[in-house]
């Protein structure tokens, strides 16, 4: 009677634990760079099996639709192909989740609950808050050129009148129009600071973004070029636009952009590079790498090996056109490079085979292919309008001690004496007040953008157009 009691017992617990339903909504928030990312993971059970959604509401997207999703052994796993995401987790009989969340060969922990996150309100002092003492309408605009609807936000200083113009070009990556990014948002900072100062804004959301439509999966610079061409076309139709003094203000890839734009469209008249490169894209991720990768604290031999792999990688990538060959050719060398390199670091869990795919995943999107073989010198070199390049001395993503001279060299090479070029010291890549320039550092300062950028942009802007 004992023992019965007993087995009865243990298959009550056994249920209890192993019957346990997975369907619902989980809640986590990932710890990156100092801020938190909420994400919300939505399990659903049908006859096929299960299906799953993932909200991030920091970054304002939801109802993503997930690839794969599992339950088996009490072990969650939950795949988003295209971002090269997955969750691992394993679930406790407190209804806990407890796992790993991977992108792109990066692993962060990442615990589940049924229980709601709230958000961590971050100090950012700059954020102006409403009513603005300016006029700001929601604007969407088309680019006839791809068929996509753009959304945005203009802003003027006041509603009627007629005003001098720039248009916000976002750096890499998927952006909104605030180009919200490590909890901050800089381009909302910018446009404030502009339109009080008599210049207005208009900022949009990235193609295939938010509110903005296209596939930004599929988008090369050159496409994101095409964009910036349709939101200046939009504003030569307002009538609170002066046309003649629509400019472009471009941060890190914006900076590769405004000079394509600027080439392309006649009615630009002049662009604010912040950031901006004038070297090969190969050589800017190579200086990028070192320059991270020593400040995070890698050793010089790891820098080294580094360094080679990725050098080789991308001589491959500026001599093999063809796209097969090309991921052959890579496939070959890191099998190799994994022979002779038996430290070479690869995620836990993972395979050579998965290292090697995650790594061409990232090399054989169409932006990164671009991007790795385009010159922005040729193209500066072309631009004669007036010109701004601005860089942070603590910059370890675009180096000024290279660029900043790179730049002035491709206009000096174009003939355009109408150029400004400044290195502002103290600031990162973001223009922040800063301490290393490490992008670990960008989410814990408070300061979204210094005063000596926002002042130094605004005031050559003004001096700009008192000239015409």
């Amino acid at each position: 009677m004992k023992k019965n009691l007993l087995i009865s017992l243990l298959l009550t617990i056994t249920t209890l634990i192993f019957g346990q339903d997975i369907t619902g909504d989980w809640n986590g928030a990932l710890k990156v760079g100092g801020m938190q990312l909420r994400l919300v993971f939505h399990i659903t059970k049908t006859d096929a099996g299960l299906t799953a959604t993932m909200d991030s509401p920091d970054q304002g997207a939801k109802g993503i639709p997930m690839s794969k999703a599992t339950f088996e052994n009490q072990v969650l796993t939950v795949e988003l192909d295209a971002a090269k995401i997955q969750y691992t987790g394993t679930l406790d009989n407190k209804e806990v989740v407890t796992g790993t969340f991977n992108q792109a060969g990066q692993s962060f922990p990442l615990n589940l609950t049924r229980k709601a996150i709230e958000k961590v309100e971050v100090k950012r002092p700059q954020e102006p808050v409403k009513p603005y003492p300016y006029y700001s309408e929601e604007v969407t605009f088309v680019n006839t050129k791809d068929s996509i609807s753009l959304a945005g936000t203009l802003t003027l200083p006041k509603k009627e009148g007629k005003f001098p113009v720039v248009v916000l070009i976002t750096g890499s990556g998927p952006q909104n129009r605030d180009e919200e990014l490590m909890g901050h948002k800089p381009f909302l900072v910018l446009s404030d600071y502009l339109t009080r100062n008599g210049i207005g804004v208009l900022r949009f959301d990235d193609r295939g973004t938010f509110a903005s439509k296209g596939n930004f999966a599929k988008a090369t610079t050159n496409d994101f070029a095409t964009d910036v061409e349709s939101a200046v076309n939009y504003l030569k139709k307002r009538k609170e636009i002066d046309p003649k003094h629509i400019g472009l203000i471009g941060h890190s890839e914006g900076g590769i952009i405004a000079p394509i734009v600027a080439v392309n469209c006649k009615d630009v008249h002049f662009i604010v590079l912040m950031a901006g490169t004038a070297i090969p894209g190969s050589e800017l991720l190579l200086l990028q790498q070192e320059a991270i990768g020593r400040a995070s604290g890698m050793k010089e031999e790891e820098l080294k090996v580094t360094a080679d792999i990725n050098s080789q990688i991308y001589k491959m990538v500026n001599e093999i056109q063809n796209t097969d060959t090309l991921k052959s050719q890579i496939t070959k060398y890191l099998l190799t490079k994994s022979k002779e390199l038996p430290d070479l670091k690869i995620p836990e869990g993972k395979t050579i085979n998965d290292f090697i795919d995650m790594q061409l995943a990232q090399l054989m999107s169409p932006w990164m292919l671009n991007f790795i073989r385009y010159n922005p010198a040729s193209m500066l070199a072309k631009v004669k309008c007036p010109v701004l390049a601005i860089n942070g001395d603590k910059d370890l993503q675009v180096d000024s001690k290279i660029n900043l001279p790179a730049i002035e060299n491709a206009l000096k090479k174009g003939g355009n004496k109408k150029y400004t070029v400044k290195e502002l010291p103290g600031l990162n890549h973001l223009f922040q007040e800063c301490k290393t320039g490490s992008p670990n550092e960008y989410a814990e300062i408070e300061q979204t953008m210094s005063p000596l950028a926002l002042e130094t942009i605004t005031n050559w802007i003004k001096s700009v157009i008192s000239q015409k």
